[in-house]
């Protein structure tokens, strides 16, 4: 089965983000993003231990141990860009000032229900950071994940069985197989890997799909 790449679903996602968005990236996947943006598109990021203006990752020997992330990589920082207190941060997330976070997930169920810091398992360490903040804060959210889990099961379902971050607040879920929107109706597909059918897509999928 064919599938996206890590890369080519960053540069998905980062096609959806629009001139002058101001924009949070998760930790892990998501920060490939930043990647991707394209040099005549001014945007916005933001990392929630105290960044405002973060550009890509630093080219190699370049790196700045005292200019990471949330997830402790090395970025850089635009002109233009600004530090400040963690409070302030989680005050941009908290009310209403990003336009789009982008997030990893566990699961998203067929409602937009976000599960993504917990997966209940006894040693399983948990780790919220700041997602439920940017999953309630930010106006719109994108989930990137896998479709799959390794051992085959869908991780996008009719009901999140891990805990959940947020409630019917993801907007639009990329994967390595598609891209989905949540809709009141349902999923609905957008995209497919190349050579992939919708019924291949939907055999991999526990929550029922809508075609385009």
């Amino acid at each position: 089965m064919n599938k996206f790449s890590r890369d080519q679903i960053a540069a998905r996602v980062a096609q959806d983000i629009f001139e002058g968005a101001y924009v949070n990236l998760g930790i892990g996947l998501p920060t490939k993003v930043a990647n991707f943006l394209p040099a005549d598109r001014e945007v916005f990021l933001h990392s929630e231990n105290g960044l405002l203006g973060m550009g890509p990752a630093p080219a190699e020997g370049e790196e700045d141990e005292d200019l990471i992330n949330a997830g402790k990589q090395p970025v850089t920082i635009l002109t233009g860009g600004a530090y400040f207190h963690h409070a302030d941060s989680f005050a941009m997330m908290r009310g209403g000032h990003l336009d789009i976070c982008v997030l990893g997930a566990f699961q998203v169920s067929e409602k937009g229900d976000l599960a993504n810091w917990h997966t209940g398992a006894p040693d399983a360490i948990p780790a919220v950071g700041g997602a439920m903040d940017l999953a309630i804060g930010a106006k719109q959210v994108f989930v990137m994940m896998d479709h799959q889990t390794k051992t085959g099961e869908s991780k996008i379902v009719r009901e999140c069985s891990y805990p959940l971050t947020g409630v019917a607040c993801v907007n639009r879920i990329y994967t390595d197989l598609a891209v989905l929107d949540v809709t009141p109706d349902g999923l609905r597909v957008l995209e497919m890997a190349p050579g992939l059918t919708f019924d291949e897509l939907q055999a991999v999928t526990s929550a029922p799909l809508l075609a385009t």
